[in-house]
């Protein structure tokens, strides 16, 4: 008589689905590489609070504007109260919106960051979102700091209408007066970064990089050969293939994107170091 044991269940947490080469990979593996493939490099997507900690100083960030939450202008309602969704979002994801904005150290240089968060509405922009990128571009721009920005985000958010695609302006007039100042502004862009946040102030760094093989773009896909009646090229709105036709200045790796920004820190505004 033959005896089989019984297979022992494989404990949450060990293995992770990698989502650009499909393999399961170790997870601690990839904790170790940032949330990174070790087999493909596929950069897995991050939240706002690892931002923080990847790319600053440690114990260095002093969030700023915490109270603000959006309100419901529109009294939105659709499969589910736009109240409800924001509830809910804030309930998962610990954040009261879906951007962080504070000052820290970036290897020694003290800087204002901004950091999405797609899990928060599809790090959609509404109001709130407009109004703290706004409110850290004026902060700059007053103490003479540095502006970082990591954007990942799906666009405008429908449920606060019109008053979602007045925070582009908004966002791009306080820049405007960051760059009259000849304050650096380095934007990071992230899978993915689309709509109206592409459209607006994550396009306007003085240098503008972006992770391996992130989406960016305006519309879809789907959308623009429906309205260009034409096939996009392989690869388009790809990080590799914007670098490749001008709109980016660099891809760099996260575990290189802390090194980088203060590199280019140094040469963008050497007489403020220290």
């Amino acid at each position: 008589m033959r005896f089989f044991r019984k297979k022992k269940a494989m404990p949450d947490g060990v293995f992770v689905k990698c989502g650009g080469c499909g393999e399961m990979v170790y997870q601690k593996k990839v904790e170790e590489r940032l949330q990174v493939c070790p087999e493909c490099n596929y950069h897995f997507p991050i939240g706002a609070w690892d931002r923080v900690r990847y790319h600053t100083d440690e114990g260095t960030f002093e969030e700023m504007d915490k109270g603000l939450r959006s309100a419901d202008p529109l009294e939105f309602v659709a499969e589910k109260a736009y109240v409800d969704q924001i509830a809910s979002d804030l309930e998962k994801t610990g954040l009261n919106e879906a951007v962080l904005c504070g000052t820290c150290g970036v290897e020694g240089r003290e800087v204002v960051f901004i950091a999405m968060d797609f899990a928060f509405r599809g790090g959609s922009m509404g109001c709130v979102v407009g109004e703290k990128v706004t409110r850290a571009a004026e902060l700059s721009c007053r103490q003479g700091l540095p502006l970082v920005s990591v954007s990942c985000s799906g666009g405008a958010r429908m449920q606060e209408g019109a008053l979602s695609l007045m925070q582009m302006a908004k966002s791009c007039a306080a820049l405007h007066r960051l760059h009259e100042k000849g304050i650096p502004y380095v934007s990071i862009m992230a899978h993915p970064t689309t709509g109206g946040v592409t459209a607006s102030w994550s396009s306007l760094g003085d240098v503008i990089m972006a992770e391996p093989g992130a989406l960016i773009g305006f519309a879809g896909p789907r959308v623009i050969e429906q309205t260009i009646k034409q096939k996009l090229p392989e690869g388009f709105q790809t990080a590799e293939f914007l670098l490749e036709h001008g709109f980016l200045d660099m891809i760099v790796e996260r575990k290189d994107i802390k090194s980088t920004v203060a590199k280019l820190l140094d040469y963008l505004a050497p007489l403020s170091s220290g």
